[in-house]
């Protein structure tokens, strides 16, 4: 695998545009975009006319040729609308490595935008934050995709995840089906990141979660510390991490499996973003997801 995905060199990249760019060009090396026939620029093939079939598309040469009308189709690239949600609640502050969770996300969500944005989509941002939610309607534009990684920019961790809000207003509005990908570490304690998907999936969007977890806490492995800090409501809890490791593992599978279960149940499509490895097959699993939607 090309080192351009590998996290520790993309996050050595100040610029996140850059990186986002960096990362897309090296996954898209030899892959092709994937097209559909429709009324474009480029030849696909000719089928017989039908009755109620546009007469413009006629191909005339054909009919002086085989005195049969023939339709001629072309290949046009379809395009859809995708939104980015992102946690931006204390939690993702949770560093492991060189880089922190809203770090990471706030590359993962750049470089999917700029795949987006390559392949014609809308675009469009919301950041969901105690007292607060960001939102940056999608659109297509060229300079969207530049006000988007912006914001991105700005963008600090903080806080608990956004109170209850009236996210059926939010998400309803457009009358086709979208794609929102959500990035959070999953941490919550009332249950509101489990309503906010509930409520989005009962409107029939297709959905991307993506969990982001550090390899310290996947294996409890804090290079020696014995205290350890809940990010946002600051309790401490002391821990033997030698004696604790192996019921923290069963655990944390009984969680995972959880979480896994109740996005299956809703039909939204979940992925364990490991912020140690490489993104190629969450670039790879967001296109498929994406070309499900096109129209």
């Amino acid at each position: 695998m090309s080192t351009l995905l590998d996290p520790k060199v993309l996050m050595a990249i100040k610029d996140l545009s850059l990186a986002a760019k960096t990362t897309v060009e090296g996954f898209m090396t030899g892959i092709h975009k994937s097209n559909v026939k429709g009324a474009g620029m480029e030849f696909s093939q000719y089928r017989s006319y039908q009755p109620g079939d546009d007469l413009r598309s006629l191909d005339w040469k054909m009919f002086a040729r085989s005195d049969r009308y023939y339709i001629r189709e072309s290949e046009i690239e379809t395009s859809i609308s995708v939104r980015f949600l992102i946690d931006a609640s204390a939690s993702m502050n949770h560093k492991d490595a060189s880089f922190t969770k809203i770090q990471f996300s706030k590359w993962v969500a750049a470089s999917l935008a700029y795949l987006s944005r390559a392949q014609g989509d809308a675009i469009g941002l919301y950041i969901f934050q105690q007292g607060n939610l960001f939102a940056l309607p999608a659109r297509k534009d060229h300079q969207h995709l530049t006000r988007l990684i912006h914001e991105l920019e700005q963008v600090q961790a903080g806080g608990k995840f956004t109170d209850t809000l009236n996210y059926r207003s939010i998400f309803s509005g457009s009358q086709k089906r979208e794609l929102l990908v959500f990035i959070t570490d999953f941490y919550q304690q009332d249950k509101e990141i489990s309503k906010l998907l509930e409520l989005v999936s009962s409107l029939r969007h297709e959905i991307i979660v993506l969990h982001v977890m550090g390899e310290n806490e996947l294996e409890l492995d804090y290079k020696g510390y014995t205290t350890l800090e809940d990010l946002e409501t600051n309790q401490t809890i002391k821990i033997d991490p030698a004696r604790a490791k192996n019921i923290y593992k069963r655990n944390l599978d009984q969680y995972l499996s959880g979480i896994r279960t109740e996005l299956l149940d809703r039909n939204i499509f979940y992925k364990l973003l490991k912020m140690n490895e490489p993104l190629d097959t969450t670039l790879r699993d967001f296109l498929n997801q994406r070309n499900k939607l096109k129209v």
